[in-house]
Formats: C-alpha cells, structure tokens, sequence
C-alpha cells in the first residue's frame, strides 16, 4: 500500500514528538495554591489532599525557596482562621493569616507573584461566603466586605486579588476600592465562572468552609450552563477584571475553551481539590500513574485554552519538567 501521508513518521521518536508538540506546560505558567493557618512551626498535613499542607506563616519561606528553585513563580493564598464570625471579620484584619503570609512571602521573595483568595467562606461561622440575612446571602451587603478584604490584601503586597465568593458586581467594587486607597496596580483575578461543583469537597476539609446550612447553589453557577459562564465573564472583564477563570477545570473543559474563543484576557482554569484527590487516590491503589494522568490533565487544561494553570501538582510538574 502507499500512502502519501503517514501521521506516525513525526511520532516515530521522543524527539520528534517533542519538536512538533503544540501544547507544552512550564512552571511558570502554573500557580500553587497554600493554606495559611496560625501557629509556630505547623506543617500540618490535609488527609483528603495527600501530599498537601496547612503551614504557619514562618514556614513559607521555606516555601517559597522551594518554589523559585523549582521555577514556579506565582502562589494563591487561603486563609484559616483562629476564630470564625458571621461577619468573617477575620478575612480583612490587617493582622489576619493570609496578610501576615503576604507581608511574609513578599519578605523572603520579593519577585513572587502573590495572588490572594478574596472570599468569606473560611471565615465565616456559617460557612458562606457573604453575609447572611435570614437563611439569604446577601449579595449588595457583601460586597463592602469583599472590598475591604480585598483592600487589606493590597496593603499586605498581594499583587493579585481574586474575588470568589461569586457576588454580583464584586468586581466592579473591588477595583473601586483599590483605587480609591491608591492601589490602582493591583491586579484582579475574577472566579469568573466558578461553579457549584462536588469537586470542592477536599477544599472544603482542607479550610474548614463547609456551608452550615443550604448549599451555595444560589449564588455560584449551575452546572449544565455553558453560555451563562461567558456572560459572567464579560460581566467581570466589563468591570475590570484583569484575569478571568474557570473553576473547576477538568469537568470543564467546554468553558474553558469557548472562553479562549470569546476573549484576549488572560484566562485561568483552576483544577481544584477534588481533581488533585481523585488522581493522587487512583495513583495509591495503583490504578494510574501519577505523573502520566496529571501531565496529561494539566496538558488537556492548557489545549483548551487556559495561560495559567493553578494546581496542587504545580511543585510536582515542575520536578517532572526538568
């Protein structure tokens, strides 16, 4: 038989697949995610996120030695407080976990990027992430909070901000306040199309932020709804959002792509807790090999369309690259 084109002559070796590749991952696309609790010397490990960590603020530089020596650059912060309130107060003390863990990193390295999680669930004694009024969030009372949040982190060296509680108009008052307390560098990173998903459970373990009651099916996306998302997102970009994302990733991977196709924003795909925990689960009963199935979700991320990748594999891709 001949054939004039045989799609297996540029598979044929590991260099050749690697010189026509057309998607590759680097470190530093990829952003790590960090929980920030109080203490002195805790490096306290999450059970539903084997291999992940809650730490003291005095571990991160530590943490972030590891990181710049793996070449990974940019972390998204999460806080757990000592004390949780309905207000959750907690999320915009200038004292609170996440700015000391600001102040910290900004310390031990000045070039990190510092991405800051803008949200109330963690902090909030009923586990949403707004107030509550009756068994209702709040969305317009929610909003002064979130930029007073936002705005601490600013003031901490946050360098991004990313508002995730899923309010209408967060954005919009969050850039306000930024600029309004001369802040006008901060960049914002919108959960833009962040869904109600089961695939936070671990998350969920690992920060102490399961709702106490309803669900947050009211104010985060429905599942089925594609073209909803890109509504949210023009919404975001409309008020000034600098990133956009999806989350989660993985189930995902429509949205991620029509919202390649609708905007020149740089867009990010979170692959959340419950994406990291099914393969690491799967990779322990020998079931998948770890560093193949996470290469290969990631790697299935960025063909979609997404340029920042945040993953809890980030210090492990980063290993496996080089």
């Amino acid at each position: 038989m001949s054939l004039t084109r045989r799609m297996r002559r540029l598979r044929r070796t590991g260099a050749l697949r690697a010189l026509v590749r057309e998607t590759r991952l680097s470190p530093d696309r990829l952003v790590y995610p960090l929980f920030v609790r109080y203490g002195q010397g805790v490096r306290e490990p999450i059970p539903a996120m084997p291999g992940q960590w809650r730490l003291s603020v005095d571990q991160l530089a530590r943490e972030a030695a590891e990181l710049r020596a793996l070449g990974v650059r940019a972390v998204l912060l999460f806080g757990i407080p000592e004390h949780k309130d309905a207000l959750g107060s907690g999320a915009y003390d200038e004292a609170g976990v996440v700015q000391q863990a600001c102040r910290a990193l900004r310390d031990a390295d000045p070039d990190l990027v510092i991405m800051a999680d803008v949200c109330l669930c963690e902090y909030t004694s009923h586990g949403h992430c707004g107030v509550v009024r009756g068994d209702v969030v709040d969305n317009d009372a929610t909003l002064e909070v979130l930029a007073r949040t936002a705005t601490s982190l600013a003031a901490a060296g946050a360098d991004v901000v990313a508002p995730s509680a899923m309010m209408d108009g967060q954005v919009g008052a969050i850039r306000r306040a930024l600029d309004g307390a001369g802040f006008p560098d901060t960049a914002i990173m919108a959960y833009a199309a962040k869904y109600a998903s089961a695939f936070y459970g671990p998350f969920r373990e690992a920060a102490g932020s399961a709702p106490q009651f309803g669900d947050r099916r009211g104010y985060q996306m429905d599942p089925p709804n594609a073209r909803e998302a890109l509504r949210e997102i023009a919404l975001d970009l409309e008020e000034g959002a600098d990133i956009v994302m999806v989350k989660p990733a993985l189930p995902y991977l429509d949205v991620v792509r029509a919202a390649r196709e609708a905007v020149a924003a740089p867009l990010a795909a979170y692959q959340v807790s419950g994406e990291y925990a099914m393969l690491v689960a799967a990779a322990e009963r020998g079931w998948l090999d770890l560093r193949s199935a996470a290469l290969e979700a990631l790697t299935g991320i960025a063909r979609a369309g997404a340029d920042i990748l945040i993953t809890y594999f980030a210090k492990d891709v980063a290993r496996w690259l080089a």
